[in-house]
């Protein structure tokens, strides 16, 4: 884990910055397999940030293509720190990864 600055907007004006704990992606991708390998739905804290796993359904989602609803993981806050997973290709693939991390300051 590493502590870094993110930067926050919470009125029109003005911005803060507070330091903000960023777990290990390995460790994240590590627990997310486990699941995965799991598959069965999870909800909790990870590494002080809320997280959650949904496993693959056989249903369609909604208004797509997609012949299937792929399994997937995130973990953190959109804006602040964010970062999922998803078995977009099959739940025996490896799953396509996205992190927003726009906010973080050096």
């Amino acid at each position: 884990m590493a502590t870094t600055k993110v930067k926050i907007k919470t009125h029109e004006n003005h911005i803060s910055v507070i330091p903000i704990v960023i777990p290990n992606l390995d460790e994240v991708r590590e627990f997310a397999a486990k699941l995965h390998a799991e598959g069965m739905p999870w909800k909790g804290e990870l590494f002080g940030w809320q997280a959650e796993y949904n496993p693959e359904r056989p249903e369609a989602p909604l208004d797509s293509k997609m012949t299937f609803t792929p399994a997937d993981f995130c973990i953190g806050e959109s804006g602040i720190w964010f970062f999922s997973l998803m078995w977009e290709h099959g739940k025996h693939a490896e799953p396509e990864e996205f992190l927003d991390d726009r906010n973080i300051t050096v």
